[in-house]
Formats: C-alpha cells, sequence, structure tokens
C-alpha cells in the first residue's frame, strides 16, 4: 500500500474539490471519472457515461433499485442511473462545492445527495441492494472500514462495485517515488492498494468476491485527452492567475494529471473494477 509522506485527512479531501472546482468542471464536467472506451472512436462523453453503465450493470441495478454512490462528486453517475435505470440513488460525497453542484441540479429522478463522510455514515443495516464507489476509495485513509461499512448496508444478496485507481503488483521503488507517491500526495490520496490488497480487504469485509477485472486498456485514454484539456486551460487568464496565487495549495494537481498519464504509459499504476456480493 502506497502512502504519502504527510497524512490525508478528509478535511484535506474536501478542500482539494472545493478549491478546484471551477477547474474539474471545466476539464470534466459533471462526472469526475475515467471513461470507458470499447472500440476506441467513442467521444470520451460517451466513454464516460459507457463507465457508469458497466458498474451498473455489474451492480445488477435495476428499476427501484436502492442505490448509494459512495464519492458521488457532482452527481453525474447518480442522476444517471436515476434516470437511465430508475434507480433511488444515495449520493455521498465530502465537498461542499460538489454537494451544493449536485443538490441545484437535481432532476425529477429519486436521487438525493448527503453532504458528509462515508466512514462517519449513520446509515441502517441492510438499506441497500447495490453500493457503487468509483473512484473515491483512493480519498479514505480507512479503507477496510469503507469495505465494513459496505457490507453493513448491504442487504444480503446486494452488490459492490468498487472502481479504483492502483499500483502495479512489483512496480518499482523509482515509480514508486517519481510517480505513485507524488500522485497520491498531490491528489490528497491517503493511500494506493494494489489489486491484490483490494480483494484481501473485501474477503475481510465479509463479502464475496465475484471478480476483479483489469479494465486500464479501456481507461487510460482518459488522461492523455485530460493532459492535452489541462494544457489548454493553462493559458486561460482565470486559470494563470489560480496558478500564480502561492495562497492555492491544491494548484500542483497540475502537474499529477500528465504524472498520471505517464505512470498508465509505463504500465505502473493499474485501474481495477471489482466486483463482490453481500452474503447475507
Amino acid at each position: 500500500m502506497i502512502r504519502p509522506a504527510a497524512a490525508v485527512s478528509p478535511g484535506d479531501v474536501a478542500r482539494h474539490y472545493d478549491e478546484l472546482d471551477g477547474f474539474y468542471r471545466a476539464l470534466w464536467g459533471e462526472h469526475l471519472h475515467h471513461g470507458y472506451w470499447e472500440t476506441g472512436d467513442e467521444a470520451p462523453g460517451a466513454a464516460v457515461r459507457r463507465l457508469v453503465e458497466l458498474v451498473a450493470e455489474r451492480a445488477r441495478i435495476g428499476a427501484g433499485a436502492a442505490v448509494c454512490d459512495v464519492g458521488c462528486g457532482y452527481g453525474g453517475t447518480a442522476r444517471q442511473l436515476a434516470a437511465e435505470r430508475d434507480a433511488r440513488v444515495t449520493g455521498w460525497t465530502l465537498s461542499a462545492a460538489q454537494h451544493d453542484f449536485a443538490v441545484r441540479h437535481q432532476d425529477a429522478g429519486e436521487a438525493r445527495f448527503v453532504l458528509g463522510d462515508w466512514l462517519e455514515n449513520d446509515l441502517p443495516p441492510h438499506s441497500f441492494d447495490a453500493v457503487v464507489a468509483i473512484e473515491s476509495t483512493e480519498h479514505m485513509a480507512d479503507k477496510p472500514r469503507f469495505f465494513a461499512e459496505a457490507a453493513r448496508v448491504l442487504r444480503p444478496g446486494g452488490r459492490l462495485v468498487v472502481c479504483a485507481w492502483l499500483e502495479a503488483e512489483g512496480a518499482s521503488r523509482a515509480a514508486r517515488r517519481w510517480l505513485l507517491e507524488p500522485i497520491c500526495a498531490e491528489g490528497r490520496l491517503p493511500s494506493m492498494g494494489t489489486a491484490a490488497e483490494y480483494s484481501a480487504m473485501i474477503r475481510a469485509a465479509g463479502l464475496r468476491l465475484i471478480a476483479h477485472e483489469d479494465i486500464t486498456a479501456h481507461v487510460r485514454r482518459t488522461w492523455r485527452i485530460g493532459t492535452r484539456r489541462v494544457l489548454a486551460h493553462l493559458f486561460r487568464p482565470a486559470s494563470l492567475r489560480y496558478l500564480l496565487d502561492g495562497g492555492n495549495a491544491n494548484r500542483i494537481f497540475t502537474l499529477t494529471v500528465p504524472r498520471i498519464w505517464i505512470a498508465y504509459g509505463l504500465g505502473v499504476m493499474r485501474y481495477g473494477l471489482f466486483t463482490a456480493e453481500a452474503t447475507g
């Protein structure tokens, strides 16, 4: 498990997303996660929505299903699941800026949003048919507790689907020092695990691991596109003012975007999709 030199708190994560709110929405819109390319010809927006569809398929989300979206960001996934799957979705986010956007853009579908720390949730046991976490477990210091909470709130037979940034098994010391550790520090990730570590935590929580899929080849294009967008965005007056302001502690994230692209290209960072089931 990779950890940055300085500990990352939930408050650090919230400040990261609140401070970079305009930057993130300008670059990625309402979905702050990878796209999934099947043919390679899809537009970025279609690829992003396809990843949500893939998660919904693995989670077996159908009409009327109660779904918890942990780390819901701006609510794009929750709204898509409510509109296209007729699901009843509850989204959780640490970021006040994201929560405000999600609430303001609620549609007629059954999606609601909670501002708070998932690890401190007060949800009743066995209250959801599915729990999904698309690129949010990276921001949790206590990952075993995340899985334990997911197991607690899932109904017997309910499914957990997690999409996660992962350290490649056997990553070199140089890759860890120059790529993965800085990605954790700059992106406010308390830790980054391997596929084996995630699988072990799932089983330790009492969940049945159905599958781990390495879908890196289908998603890594995200960061080539992201790097190009960042470079174009940097020359806008608002962006320059932000980057030149020494008070903006999270401006270093502009370096993280190309760093992630390089890490994927070298194979030292992977992207995993985990599907698990509550056994009762």
